[in-house]
């Protein structure tokens, strides 16, 4: 069986896009020779900044002849319908078959493919492959058609048996595949003829090119450790960077350098993300004083004298870009100190969203809703409201200007500088948080009441736009906020009924709390006085409300008509926890909770408590994974249908009267005892909210309710007994709905 390597050589691939082509490369050409009728034992895709490389080993040597039988019209058929399938087989009439059927005699089209020699199939699917390869970005260049991410310059393609190499005869747009390839573009010795994979591998590494980007990213990561090592320092770790280095060279040679002093005052996070930015520089920190003091950069090129000279033009690069940063910083700095007042007044100016006004009115809610949740998290409501209208003062500094990455980071460095208390200056670090998966979830009171008010008003304002995703289209990343709000309030254990309605207060003055968040945060965006207007403050809706309440008018009611044009707001609301609900499925099936698990949780009431929903969720699904579990599952769902079937056949509701005085067998009594014996251990256990007790309890079921199936007749005769039954298995269900929504279990 042959081996195959391909290798298409270009200028440079941006390293970004070289991860995605080495898996389109090896998808689009196996799938190719798989369909052809070839098969293979392993491929590996590889890539370096100038190449794109496939070695598929085991390669079939032809593919086996195919005969394909197609069924065609009736013989007596108009005409037109047997010209037709003629024309899709190919075949004339008289290469066709004639079969007697059930119908009379009908056409039969015999095609027989005889088998193709690999290179033939090759040099179609990679031709193919070529031309229709999918680069988010290409090129074409010269008077060809061909478009590639950079200009391509040569295809090397071999198959290799026991007789030797052989060069795969194919030519796209003029380029002729070849048995030759080059090296490292300044250290390599111009072209050279390979015979295979591994002769392949060994001779681009005599040309200065480490084919496998796994080994260049470990090269990378050993020599940076070893030169900050030798510095007493130590590298900051950066997968995503080490990704993209080793996507930009094919010799990889580590060069430490140091910050100049002028520099190290500026805050850590800045010097790591100018180097990263700028310059791809890995930080170095001094673990003494922890500090960001040097960088290590990654040369393409062993230079004669050590690197110095690259190091010497990276820092005078390094030196403008950090002055930069300084000069940002240090005017930063005296906006801070002066209380950032300017900053407030230029967020007047900069939109939100034009149907959700400005950032500064955006900030105006959050303040307020954030003073709302802190009593719910255990937080001071007005450390909440400070650290909420500073949070995003620092998108008008310079320095988050130029880093929009920075944004949080720096905003706690200013808080601190004008004298904020340390929990406030962290809550306007931390309330973006979290960004991402890997993003880590703040736990301390301040910052989780100001990141889950800043989740919650964007999500309640783009739903009372209304403008929520649909789709795949999510362009306000909406569903990352309630996934961050998820996270919040899932790693803090924290209790909120996120939208359940509170009763309208009777007094003159409304108290905090008399709203879930998502209503207040709702009511916040909208202009009671304009109904085609949202607006930013809340007090004037709630002096609203609470005005048309004393006239006895429904205030959500009159609300939605003279504002929503018929969108109540409670059904918004319930879209909203809807949204919130799909979100915590995914979350939730991530950790292994099914989806049937948590829809049998939703259907019970308090589902908008989320840190409730998911201690009832994981108990089920624990109990369901067990053997009593997976039969009680049974035994419910047969007491629930011979339940619903006598009710809908009788045309009444058996739901009370189940008496043991009329049960006539020891099961029957046994499965009176058992749920009185559940029951006294559910009650409580629900009211704890122990749902491992309360699931454990209902368990203990499967036995006596298996027996009583077994032993029981429950459509007796005897009307009397049969009632009793349906009235005993009425107990079942209501027990052991009481936990969770078992009819909606699916299995």
């Amino acid at each position: 069986m042959p081996d195959l390597l391909i290798e298409l050589f270009s200028e440079e691939i941006p390293a970004r896009m070289q991860g995605k082509a080495r898996d389109d490369l090896r998808k689009l050409v196996t799938d190719g020779l798989v369909e052809a009728g070839l098969t293979y034992a392993s491929a590996g895709a590889f890539s370096t900044p100038r190449r794109l490389v496939l070695s598929v080993e085991g390669l079939t040597a032809e593919s086996r002849p195919v005969r394909e039988e197609r069924k065609g019209p009736s013989t007596n058929a108009p005409a037109q319908a047997i010209e037709g399938f003629l024309r899709s087989t190919g075949l004339t009439l008289d290469q066709l078959e004639r079969r007697a059927d059930k119908k009379g005699e009908t056409f039969y089209a015999v095609v027989e493919k005889p088998g193709r020699q690999a290179a033939e199939i090759v040099a179609e699917v990679l031709e193919a492959t070529i031309r229709a390869f999918p680069w988010p970005k290409s090129m074409r260049w010269g008077s060809g058609s061909l478009r590639w991410v950079r200009p391509l310059q040569s295809i090397l393609c071999l198959l290799t048996d026991e007789t030797g190499a052989h060069v795969v005869p194919l030519e796209v747009d003029g380029i002729k595949a070849g048995n030759t390839t080059e090296g490292h573009r300044f250290m390599g010795n111009g072209r050279f003829v390979v015979t295979g994979f591994d002769d392949y591998v060994v001779k681009l590494k005599r040309a200065k090119v480490v084919l496998d980007t796994a080994e260049r990213e470990a090269a990378i990561w050993q020599g940076a450790q070893n030169l900050a090592f030798a510095s007493g320092m130590e590298v900051v770790p950066d997968p995503g960077l080490l990704a993209e280095v080793a996507g930009l060279v094919e010799w990889p040679v580590p060069l430490m350098g140091r910050i100049a002093d002028q520099f190290l005052g500026l805050p850590p996070e800045v010097l790591q993300t100018s180097m990263k930015e700028h310059q791809k520089f890995f930080s170095v920190r001094n673990p003494k004083t922890g500090r960001i003091e040097g960088f290590v950069t990654v040369a393409n090129i062993e230079a004669a004298d050590g690197g110095e000279v690259i190091l010497k033009g990276n820092q005078k690069v390094l030196a403008a870009r950090l002055s930069d940063a300084k000069f940002f910083w240090e005017n930063d700095l005296r906006v801070a100190k002066a209380g950032m007042g300017e900053w407030v007044e230029g967020l007047k100016s900069v939109t939100f969203h034009n149907k959700l006004g400005s950032q500064a009115e955006r900030i105006e809610r959050i303040a307020a809703l954030a003073r709302e949740i802190a009593p719910l998290v255990g937080a001071d409501a007005g450390d909440a409201e400070r650290a909420a209208r500073l949070a995003k003062l620092d998108l008008r500094s310079s320095m988050v200007g130029e880093f929009p990455e920075l944004q949080g980071v720096m905003g706690r460095y200013y808080a601190l500088e004008a004298g904020e208390k340390p929990a406030v200056a962290d809550a306007a670090r931390d309330h973006w948080r979290p960004k991402g998966e890997s993003d880590g979830v703040p736990t301390e009171p301040v910052s989780v009441a100001v990141a889950l008010a800043d989740k919650i008003d964007t999500l309640t304002g783009f739903w009372a736009v209304p403008d929520e995703p649909t789709g795949s289209k999510d362009p306000f990343a909406l569903r990352r906020a309630a996934l961050g709000a998820i996270r919040l309030i899932l790693a803090n254990d924290l209790r909120i009924q996120l939208a359940t309605d509170k009763p309208f207060p009777e007094s003159e003055v409304i108290q905090p709390g008399e709203f879930s968040p998502f209503e207040f945060a709702y009511l916040s965006h909208l202009d009671l006085e304009q109904p085609n207007r949202l607006r930013s403050y809340y007090w004037t809706e709630r002096d609203f409300m609470k005005v048309i309440s004393k006239a006895g008018m429904d205030p959500y009611n009159h609300y939605c008509k003279q504002t929503l044009k018929g969108f109540e707001k409670g059904n918004r609301v319930a879209d909203l926890l809807s949204f919130f609900h799909d979100r915590l499925k995914v979350y939730l099936k991530d950790q292994g909770v099914r989806h049937d698990v948590i829809d049998a949780c939703l259907a019970m009431p308090g589902n908008d408590d989320l840190t409730l929903l998911v201690k009832r969720a994981t108990a089920l699904s624990e109990t369901l994974k067990t053997e009593d579990g997976a039969n009680l599952l049974q035994g419910f769902k047969r007491a629930n249908n011979i339940l619903s079937q006598a009710e809908a056949k009788d045309g009444v509701e058996y739901s009370f009267g189940a008496d043991p005085k009329f049960a006539e067998t020891d099961e029957e009594r046994a499965l009176f005892t058992a749920l009185d014996k559940a029951e006294a251990a559910i009650t409580p256990a629900m009211q704890a909210e122990d749902f491992g007790t309360a699931m454990a309890a209902m368990a203990a079921l499967r036995a006596p309710i298996d027996a009583f199936f077994t032993a029981v007749q429950v459509n007796s005769d005897n009307p009397v007994i049969r009632r009793n039954r349906l009235n005993l298995l009425h107990r079942i269900r209501a027990v052991c709905s009481g936990v969770a929504d078992l009819t909606r279990i699916e299995g």
